[in-house]
């Protein structure tokens, strides 16, 4: 029983709802509420606060919160190994990933994977890359992808090099050159992406010792290419994310070798359970081909 009450507890964190956690897990809103209730009394501590701004969770809460999704992992584990050796394959892999991973890679990688392994259930968690190292930290995923270099307590395998490039208007002076250097760039107002995202750019114009004119720090990949295109100012951006740029925004090389590296991380690859292996093996054979 007190399982049940875990899964509860940790999918009303994850979504904010006391309403949708039961939608979720297919129970009315009292039988979840009464589960809380259940192991706020059983443990003698509020662990949840509910306000009219929607559940917080204590600082109590918090605490134990790491080791209820510690247990339900290796609950999660143990299932999956059990049938493992009854020759089944099912199970949940719950991956933390950003946008241009869940665009070019995980749709093909995904379909593929269900069709051979129809009972194993793919859940993704999309955000920042600072979100992910947070999520893989606290257990709320079980892998995530991440640009390394990544947090020292993590274990990371490094998968593709995404270049960076600089974008600028077609009607940017600039925008004529093949390669755009970084004395031009530190003289252009630059629209970045927003703290959690800007890793890589972070990295690169520290390497090369410049100081940006930020003009804006955007969430949204798409708002600073229409910035750009309408000549609001520059940005630095991974090749996938510029997949299809319309075509009054130039995307040119940056002097020298400028890169992201698009890993995979986790807190150890060795204890992941079975089916979150078997995806990982599939990811990287994609990749290979």
């Amino acid at each position: 029983m007190s399982l049940v009450k875990y899964e509860i507890f940790s999918t009303v964190v994850e979504l904010g709802s006391i309403t949708r956690a039961g939608e979720v897990l297919g129970l009315s809103q009292s039988a979840v509420s009464h589960a809380i209730t259940s192991l706020e009394s059983e443990w003698n501590f509020t662990i949840l606060n509910r306000g009219r701004s929607g559940i917080q969770l204590t600082s109590n809460g918090e605490r134990v919160l790491k080791y209820i999704r510690e247990i339900l992992k290796w609950n999660e584990e143990m299932a999956q190994e059990i049938a493992n050796i009854n020759g089944l394959e099912i199970g949940t892999v719950r991956i933390g990933t950003f946008s241009s991973v869940s665009i070019h890679w995980l749709p093909e990688i995904m379909k593929v994977f269900n069709e051979n392994h129809p009972l194993i259930e793919i859940k993704l968690l999309e955000g920042d890359y600072d979100d992910i190292e947070r999520w893989i930290t606290t257990g709320l995923v079980d892998f995530g992808f991440v640009s390394l270099p990544t947090s020292k307590h993590l274990e990371a395998i490094p998968l593709k090099k995404d270049r960076m490039l600089c974008i600028l208007s077609a009607e940017h002076p600039l925008a004529k050159q093949d390669e755009i250097s970084f004395e031009n760039i530190k003289e252009e107002p630059l629209i970045k992406p927003k703290k959690g995202s800007d890793n890589d750019l972070n990295r690169i114009l520290k390497e090369h010792k410049i100081t940006p004119n930020i003009k804006f720090e955007l969430t949204d990949d798409q708002a600073m290419i229409s910035m750009v295109e309408n000549g609001m100012g520059i940005s630095i951006l991974p090749e996938m994310v510029l997949h299809r740029i319309p075509t009054k925004v130039r995307a040119l090389k940056i002097e020298g070798e400028n890169y992201r590296t698009i890993g995979i991380a986790a807190t150890s690859f060795k204890t992941l359970a079975p089916a979150t292996k078997k995806f990982i093996h599939y990811l990287k054979t994609w990749l290979g081909e």
